[in-house]
């Protein structure tokens, strides 16, 4: 019987399909081990008799550990019961394929888009928060509403922080469609607007313009995909996120994406349409301009 204990205590954590949020759990233990902690991965594996790749396996969330698993470890980590609860009720869910998140707790989305190798996006009422100026961020919270004023702040830097992916030297492979919509919609004043244009233009080699008169049936989606984890499909509204693995969702997600390939206006069009709609601030703030002038 005791040999038996040993043995079951060193096997390694079966390993399980990851998810964008079981990764996320794997960093937070990861995170809490070298926070909490002074020992390597092995170490704690050494001190929990666990076999010594069963630590990295469950820190990259590659598998999923079991009850007893994240007592030990959370334990190792100083945390009692109360926590240990906490954590187990946040990621309960961690290896499902399909996730919903609350509005606003992007750590998950981050962490999916930061570690893709390309990444897909439509958005039709917006542009993608990617492509989005400080100044267009900060007037469409105002004008929507659905954010206080002491939350703005915090809420127009997070894209802005994330806009870092664009610039790394190992970026994703990114495409990202627009509908024209997205373009009509006045946020903020004609200079504004003009600047969220020269956004796009000047990164129009990642964007492809999707016209007016292709129906839009969606508000948006995006889709994720990596060297060796499986692709995730994500959509958010201003109440929820939703993170799907399902081989079945993410195909039609590729077929979607497809079909705006075969719609969206190409490279050097989406120049010449961005060109048009920065004619029509311009004009405007010229007029607006010229206005004051002659008040004077």
């Amino acid at each position: 019987m005791e040999q038996v204990q040993v043995i079951t205590s060193r096997a390694m954590a079966p390993s399980t399909p990851s998810t964008a949020y079981s990764r996320d759990l794997g960093d937070e233990l990861r995170r809490l081990r070298e926070t909490c902690t002074n020992l390597k991965g092995h170490e704690v594996a050494a001190r929990l008799g666990w076999d010594p790749s069963k630590v990295s396996t469950i820190e990259r969330g590659k598998a999923r550990p079991s009850e007893i698993d994240l007592v030990q470890f959370l334990t190792m980590c100083g945390k009692d019961v109360d926590f240990f609860e906490v954590f187990k009720q946040r990621y309960r869910y961690a290896f499902d394929e399909y996730i919903v998140q609350a509005a606003g707790s992007l750590r998950t989305a981050v962490m999916a888009e930061s570690t893709a190798a390309k990444i897909s996006s439509y958005e039709t009422l917006t542009p993608p928060g990617l492509m989005q100026t400080q100044a267009y961020a900060d007037c469409l919270y105002r004008q929507t509403g659905i954010a206080t004023e002491e939350q703005i702040p915090g809420l127009v830097q997070m894209p802005t922080d994330r806009q870092a992916v664009l610039k790394r030297h190992d970026r994703a492979a990114c495409v990202f469609y627009v509908h024209e919509i997205a373009l009509q919609q006045q946020v903020g004043d004609a200079q504004v607007m003009e600047d969220q244009y020269l956004r796009l233009l000047f990164n129009s080699h990642l964007v492809r313009i999707v016209p007016e008169e292709v129906v839009a049936v969606s508000a948006g989606f995006v889709l994720w995909e990596y060297e060796t984890a499986r692709a995730i499909a994500y959509s958010e509204t201003e109440f929820s996120q939703v993170f799907v693995q399902d081989p079945g969702a993410v195909a039609r997600t590729r077929q979607n994406f497809n079909r705006l390939a075969e719609v969206a206006l190409d490279e050097q069009q989406t120049r010449n349409k961005l060109m048009e709609y920065i004619g029509r601030p311009r004009a405007e703030i010229e007029l607006l301009r010229s206005g004051r002038r002659t008040a004077r």
